[in-house]
């Protein structure tokens, strides 16, 4: 037997740790969403602006009241004061770089992928849902900066079942969950209308790993809309 869910959110945000954009549909490639995380915000060393420090990655305060949306022939960075750049102007590379505080370029996607962990992530209702019992008030699912939301009844952590079966998504595009997302402070930071939280990822990793949602890699590509419905496999079936 399958289980089934829909699709009822999808974001995709053009320029790495920047605010993104809701969609009503996207086609999903091999390599994720159409333009997801293509660009990224980079210091001098070439390390990556994020919401914390590894090897590949640099703490970049601020990120957040930024936002990146598609355009042609390249997207656009929009700053707290409404000015907006293309994200190949070196113009706006200044302005973003004085927003930051720090000499910053804005630099597409080369050999190394930018996301965090894989091409394509995922969070249930419920697991929102389950937050909501733990920390006593609803949670926004724009914290976790997920590719889709995928409503399922009820509340728990549903997804982690997941593992090991692929995901038919609408028509054509079939996904499959490689691990659970690990989580960090960029959860717990104000973005857009959303204040700071503070009390997110310690709630995240007391009752669940420091873990929340999936990321998955792509089987077979296709369109993704809102509405779509997305139905587990068995486990065992795999799709092609």
């Amino acid at each position: 037997m399958t289980e089934a869910a829909t699709v009822v959110e999808i974001r995709r945000f053009p320029v790495k740790s920047l605010l993104g954009e809701r969609l009503t549909a996207v086609d999903v490639e091999y390599r994720g969403l159409s333009d997801d995380r293509r660009w990224a915000v980079r210091d001098p060393d070439g390390k990556l602006g994020s919401g914390k420090n590894t090897r590949r990655f640099r703490r970049m305060p601020g990120l957040l009241d930024l936002r990146g949306r598609s355009a042609v022939p390249v997207p656009i960075v929009e700053l707290p004061d409404g000015r907006v750049f293309p994200v190949d102007d070196p113009t706006g590379h200044a302005a973003v770089g004085a927003a930051l505080g720090r000499q910053v370029t804005i630099a597409p996607e080369v050999d190394v992928p930018h996301h965090d962990e894989g091409p394509v992530s995922l969070i249930t209702t419920a697991a929102l849902g389950r937050l909501a019992e733990l920390t006593g008030e609803p949670v926004e699912p724009a914290r976790f900066r997920a590719n889709l939301l995928v409503d399922v009844p009820g509340t728990g952590f549903p997804e982690d079942d997941w593992l090991g079966r692929d995901l038919r998504v609408g028509a054509d595009l079939v996904l499959r969950p490689q691990a659970r997302q690990t989580r960090c402070v960029m959860i717990d930071q104000p973005q857009g209308d959303l204040p700071e939280h503070g009390a997110l990822l310690r709630t995240v990793a007391e009752h669940h790993g420091m873990t929340f949602g999936l990321w998955a890699t792509v089987v077979r590509p296709g369109q993704v809309a809102v509405g779509d419905p997305l139905v587990v496999l068995p486990a065992g079936r795999r799709e092609s």
